[in-house]
């Protein structure tokens, strides 16, 4: 059997930051968690992730708002073909490079990670509120998750 976690970033207090938290509860709505999947709510704590992943998993699928340059709305897969070693560890940690950072300097990451982002319209306004596009990218992203799974 496979063991995935699904990660969550977000401060859903700024916009679009919210995402990915979003994102894992619509999977929630979907029912995705089971024996082998888990969903774990990270928001803003990097380091609830580096946690998490002292327990082994074969797969990690973060999500998150990710600026890459193109319109908002955009959803992005990637694999993470490695992670660099970090020098310190910072227990507030907010982005999900950081925190396989601290993870990594923790113990051995899954063999798989991928991240599924959206590009964001904006993250700097105190709003619980996806923008148009980015709330309407949340099924694709979800989408994605499952095809990954």
């Amino acid at each position: 059997m496979t063991r995935t976690l699904i990660a969550g970033f977000g401060n859903v207090l700024r916009g679009d930051d919210g995402f990915g938290v979003e994102v894992l509860r619509r999977l929630g709505a979907r029912g995705v968690a089971c024996d082998s999947v888990e969903l774990l709510d990270v928001g803003t704590g990097g380091i609830r992730l580096a946690q998490e992943l002292m327990s082994p998993y074969d797969r990690l699928i973060i999500i998150d708002a990710s600026t890459r340059g193109g319109e908002p709305g955009t959803v992005y897969t990637l694999a993470i073909e490695g992670v660099r070693p970090t020098k310190e560890i910072d227990m507030h940690t907010t982005v999900p490079s950081r925190a396989l950072e601290v993870a990594q300097a923790l113990g051995p990451l899954p063999p798989e990670i991928f991240l599924v982002g959206c590009e964001p319209a904006s993250v700097d306004e105190l709003t619980t509120e996806l923008s148009p596009r980015v709330a309407a990218a949340v099924d694709r992203a979800a989408d994605a998750v499952e095809t990954l799974l």
